[in-house]
């Protein structure tokens, strides 16, 4: 899976975020989901030590592989990169304008996440040089994965504002919601970590599976 298939906006794709182990990794591929997000933020419930991701690079070429970093102020980022065990770099934090830039002037794809919770955060959104902008609940200090939704009419209002930019849908998704996350703002990706597990960090592919259907399947 390339980045540019995983964005097209002809269809919406599903990223499960918040992978821990290799055989979850190894499911998900096997299931057909186009991209898997890997936690690397140390207070993250879903936190993957790097030191122990080497079986990364094994999926390479095989699902897009999605490093999430909050406000990591290390080469980090850059390492998992040039070691081949990330794709693609998630900022999930505070991080400036200027960090997406580090990261789109090295080459490296950059998805950049906002926590929404008016209108207002969009104007976040215009000065970064991203790939996509992933809308997630506002929660200060959570950094993504909480569980919550925000009113969807925003993320409506989003995309017609920045009709040019790849969104990512993200905050609260589910087997039961997705369906209607799809059809009512068409984004073109969903992004699931809670709503696709049994317990922080490890994946139920049942709900995994009506998460893809919701999507029009594997892509």
């Amino acid at each position: 899976m390339k980045l540019d298939d995983f964005l097209d906006s002809r269809s919406t794709s599903l990223k499960i975020c918040g992978v821990t182990t290799f055989d979850d990794a190894r499911g998900l591929v096997e299931l057909g989901v186009p991209a898997v997000g890997f936690n690397f933020w140390p207070k993250s419930k879903r936190y993957l030590d790097p030191r122990n991701g080497e079986w990364m690079k094994d999926l390479a070429g095989e699902i897009l592989r999605v490093g999430v970093f909050v406000n990591e102020d290390s080469d980090l980022p850059f390492r998992l990169i040039r070691d081949g065990m990330i794709d693609v770099v998630q900022l999930h934090g505070d991080e400036g304008p200027e960090v997406t830039a580090r990261f789109a002037c090295a080459g490296i794809p950059v998805i950049r996440a906002i926590g929404v919770k008016s209108a207002d955060d969009f104007a976040k959104a215009e000065s970064q040089q991203a790939d996509a902008i992933l809308l997630d609940a506002h929660a200060p200090l959570v950094f993504g994965g909480t569980g919550a939704t925000f009113d969807w009419g925003l993320a409506e209002d989003f995309k017609s504002k920045f009709p040019e930019i790849p969104m990512i849908l993200a905050g609260g998704i589910t087997a039961e919601n997705a369906r209607e996350a799809v059809e009512s703002v068409g984004p073109v990706a969903l992004d699931v970590a809670s709503g696709g597990e049994i317990s922080p960090g490890i994946k139920d592919f049942e709900k995994v599976r009506k998460l893809l259907e919701a999507c029009g399947g594997a892509k």
